[in-house]
């Protein structure tokens, strides 16, 4: 109770005094841990490791959107396993010239605890706003660098017990992270692909919620037993729902599982940060009793410290270098692949305008020919649009660049904090100064938590770097319309309008939404595009107000803020004061007996307003695929879509 109580007291605070809260938790928690009334406090790290974590990564994994992961799968690749290797064994290198009593298997243990990377750099990264490209590095970095550590020190314990370094090959612990990693990739992609299409059945939004915690429970347990990485295949259950989950499972599930999630997280999180801090005075104790070990322990904490911080920043400048030359190559490649396609439209379009004397000179029937041009006109679409992709991947690396400036941010944002302390625990009881072990493991974490978390915000105005955009662009939210109102002009409510009089329906306001998009789906001018995807914004607006006893949601364009929305604010927000949303016009309309008979009822109207949500959001995820829109403009759509299913769905036992 007491410590749910401290969280949230420094949640209060950290705003007021411009600090993360984590680092207030740990501040507190040493506090406490050294007070005479309070004795050493040790916690079993398997209790982090293997019940806080998973959830924790797997919640991270889910909001990332996987679009943008997949952009920066090289760079977080390069930064989850060379490094990792480079660093821990850099470290284990040192400590065994300077300690000879550690070996080498036990220093590139160490070397192993103190790779991983905090979480807490993104939040304050965020905080601070830079790109969105950066803070999908460092997460990527964060989900995966865990478990190549945690792989490398138990290959590296495994070495100590044994008293055989020649254990320690590279190759050989390499060939044992592959594996780890296939396993867990494996078995995290089942679980995510059976576990949505089992949450997609589950109606119930607090059944679906205690489903999806125990989804990566469900997926790091049995990874752990096969020799996997639990932790790895937590990550990937967790990216497996975050591309299928806005497909399959139902608006307020999602909602209401995203919801308690952020809760669940935020205990998780602080919790473990208060608990570092707890167990700190034990572990400073046990040191103690060596002679020196203390202050030995410090110089040893800074020297490793700044040799982790400056491989890190060598190994990243190499690595920009590395993706920038990649990124020439891929424009050169594009723009090669895109005359190859403009040559091949221009041969197609040729050969559709062979007449049939030509076909009969060459022996072919027009039915034959018309099929061998279907065929190539199939492979003209495939071939551009997986250009289309590497096109709009190479805007995404054009508008948000990772330079100099990008590249000081992520070395300096490579803090240790609790992992690093939770998996020092795990080192074995036999190592040889294993007390002293843990003391470096944690005056590095605590050093970097504090020093380059506080100073991380100042770094970023003083380097200056690429920082992220409030809104999207107009161009961005008129294609977004564009694509929404395309996918709108092909539903059931769209053919509505052809079968009936508008006059005739319930209500006014759904007949003169219907109107409306009728207007624009007639046209057939080439500003009829245009036209639907401006009646799109509009659309499902009077069918809102039809459908719910609340005031009315109105959607006055899209705006990455939509997300954030409040389901009560969206349902209360006063509806435009233009001529067409007056009382009368949303007044009910007297019907004879065959005039309701030939008009729709109000499910039937609801119906038709889901299919035209569902559609859109079809369209939109399609898009996503396609690498089209940014993540932030298609998060704030599909939020909205969300809000307006989740109105009419919760509307559907009113009765007006």
């Amino acid at each position: 109770m007491a410590g749910l109580l401290i969280i949230v007291a420094c949640q209060f605070v950290a705003p007021k005094v411009g600090v993360a809260s984590p680092l207030i938790l740990l501040v507190v928690g040493l506090a406490i841990g050294f007070l005479p009334q309070v004795g050493a406090i040790e916690i079993e790290p398997h209790i982090i490791l293997e019940m806080v974590l998973p959830p924790l990564l797997f919640s991270a994994a889910v909001r990332m959107p996987t679009m943008d992961f997949r952009r920066e799968m090289h760079a977080v690749a390069m930064l989850a396993i060379p490094l990792v290797f480079l660093s821990a064994f850099a470290v284990g290198f040192v400590i065994n010239w300077l300690v000879p009593a550690i070996s080498l298997p036990w220093g590139v243990a160490l070397g192993a605890v103190l790779s991983p990377t905090d979480a807490v750099a993104v939040s304050i990264a965020k905080r601070s706003g830079v790109s969105h490209r950066i803070i999908t590095v460092l997460e990527g970095e964060g989900l995966f660098n865990d478990a190549t550590s945690l792989v490398l020190l138990s290959a590296a314990m495994s070495a100590g017990l044994a008293a055989d370094e020649h254990a320690l090959n590279p190759g050989l612990l390499i060939g044992k992270v592959a594996v780890a990693l296939g396993i867990a990739a494996g078995i995290g992609w089942v679980v995510g692909e059976v576990g949505v299409r089992l949450r997609a059945l589950i109606k119930e939004p607090s059944a679906d919620t205690v489903f999806s915690i125990a989804m990566p429970f469900i997926a790091s347990i049995p990874a752990e037993h096969l020799g996997g990485s639990g932790l790895v295949a937590a990550v990937v259950a967790g990216l497996v729902v975050s591309r299928r989950r806005a497909a399959i499972i139902s608006a307020a599930n999602r909602r209401f599982s995203q919801h308690n999630w952020q809760t669940l997280t935020l205990v998780l999180e602080s919790g473990i940060f208060l608990t570092m801090g707890l167990q700190a005075f034990g572990i400073v104790e046990e040191t103690a009793a060596f002679s020196g070990g203390l202050a030995f322990a410090a110089f040893l904490a800074v020297a490793l410290g700044a040799l982790i911080m400056v491989l890190r920043a060598v190994f990243i400048a190499i690595m920009l270098a590395w993706l920038d030359h990649r990124h020439k190559r891929r424009q050169r490649r594009y723009e090669a692949e895109a005359a190859r396609i403009e040559r091949f439209e221009k041969r197609m379009h040729k050969a559709s305008e062979v007449d049939a004397d030509m076909l009969q000179a060459r022996d072919l029937s027009p039915e034959r020919w018309e099929e061998a041009l279907n065929h190539y006109r199939r492979r003209l679409k495939r071939r551009a649009r997986r250009n289309a992709m590497r096109g709009s991947d190479l805007d995404y690396f054009e508008n948000e660049p990772l330079g100099p400036r990008e590249g000081s941010v992520i070395v300096w944002a490579g803090m240790r904090g609790a992992i690093t302390l939770a998996a020092a625990q795990t080192i074995s009881t036999h190592a040889p100064m294993r007390a002293f072990l843990l003391s470096i493991a944690l005056f590095i974490a605590a050093g970097a938590l504090v020093i380059q978390g506080l100073t991380l915000p100042g770094l970023i105005r003083v380097v200056k770097p690429k920082m992220a955009t409030g809104d999207i662009s107009e161009e961005e939210r008129a294609k977004l319309l564009t694509v929404m109102g395309s996918a709108l002009v092909d539903t059931a409510l769209a053919q509505a309008i052809h079968e009936v009089d508008g006059q005739t329906l319930l209500s006014a306001g759904v007949s003169r939404t219907l109107s409306r998009l009728g207007h624009a789906v007639a046209a057939d001018d080439e500003a009829a595009g245009m036209r639907i995807a401006r009646t799109t914004d509009r659309i499902l607006t009077d069918i809102l107000q039809d459908a719910t006893t609340q005031a009315a949601a109105t959607r006055d364009g899209l705006c990455p803020s939509c997300a954030d929305d409040d389901l009560a604010e969206a349902a209360t927000q006063d509806a435009p004061s233009t001529s067409e949303t007056d009382d009368d016009a949303r007044a009910t309309v007297d019907m004879s007996e065959e005039e309701v008979e030939r008009s729709f009822t109000r499910d039937q109207i609801r119906e038709l307003a889901l299919e035209a949500i569902h559609a859109q959001r079809d369209a939109l995820l399609q898009a996503r695929d396609e690498g089209i829109f940014s993540s932030a403009a298609l998060e704030g759509a599909l939020a909205r879509l969300d809000n307006e299913e989740i109105l009419l769905v919760s509307s559907g036992g009113v009765d007006h």
